[in-house]
């Protein structure tokens, strides 16, 4: 997926009232950004770190300049949630994620369930279809990414509708799109909220699938990496 606005970068300082990130530019001059992230964003935000801003050419909004990604390591990770569902669409679309190939039509944001709307609904003209749950994922424990990286309560619904699409006979995916390529595997994060990484294991075992696969991040463009190895 190619970011088609310009970017530019700079040295993160800090991040405040959640969506709030002061970048000091190149050029010395610093600028405050959308951080388009509700997480906590643990392991990521440590001041002086290289950081991507996106610029949106828009100076009618309050913040012009989006926190697109961060460097940690040797690594950018991506921390804008906008993107994930975005590129998904493209390489599901493309059949590029072979454990969601084969379907007709891809669709994105449809209603279902209480009030809720699945990220990616893939249908098949038999009738078929696959309801696809994206969460972006950031937070990391040594080599091993992990979800959430603070508690979850919309998760935790939505991992209870994807239990309820099982039941009524159709496919419900938990994908988790790891905005990261330094990752070898995933696994949830009991240690931040138990309650989301039981139900994850207690819908996987009800037929939920859960994926995983690690994303190569550049300020230009997130590309598709590799599948990860689940631990439940």
């Amino acid at each position: 997926m190619r970011i088609t606005l310009p970017t530019l970068e700079g040295k993160f300082l800090r991040r405040y009232k959640r969506f709030f990130a002061d970048v000091e530019l190149d050029d010395g001059n610093v600028v405050v950004a959308h951080c388009p992230n509700t997480g906590s964003l643990k392991g990521c935000l440590e001041p002086g770190r290289r950081a991507v801003l996106r610029d949106t050419q828009d100076d009618k909004r309050k913040l012009r300049y989006v926190f697109q990604a961060i460097q940690v390591g040797d690594h950018l990770v991506n921390v804008d949630t906008a993107l994930p569902n975005s590129a998904m669409f493209e390489w599901v679309s493309a059949r590029m994620v072979p454990e969601l190939a084969g379907y007709d039509q891809v669709r994105r944001e449809v209603a279902y369930g209480e009030n809720s709307r699945i990220d990616l609904l893939l249908e098949r003209a038999s009738g078929e279809r696959c309801f696809v749950e994206i969460k972006n994922t950031t937070y990391s424990i040594g080599d091993t990414a992990a979800f959430p990286d603070a508690r979850t309560e919309r998760g935790l619904k939505h991992l209870g509708e994807l239990a309820r699409v099982v039941e009524r006979g159709q496919r419900a995916v938990q994908f988790y799109f790891v905005s990261r390529d330094d990752v070898a595997r995933f696994r949830p994060a009991d240690e931040i909220d138990p309650e989301y990484a039981a139900a994850l294991r207690r819908v996987a075992h009800r037929g939920v699938e859960v994926l995983a696969y690690s994303v190569a991040v550049a300020p230009r463009s997130l590309k598709l990496s590799r599948r990860l190895e689940v631990e439940l």
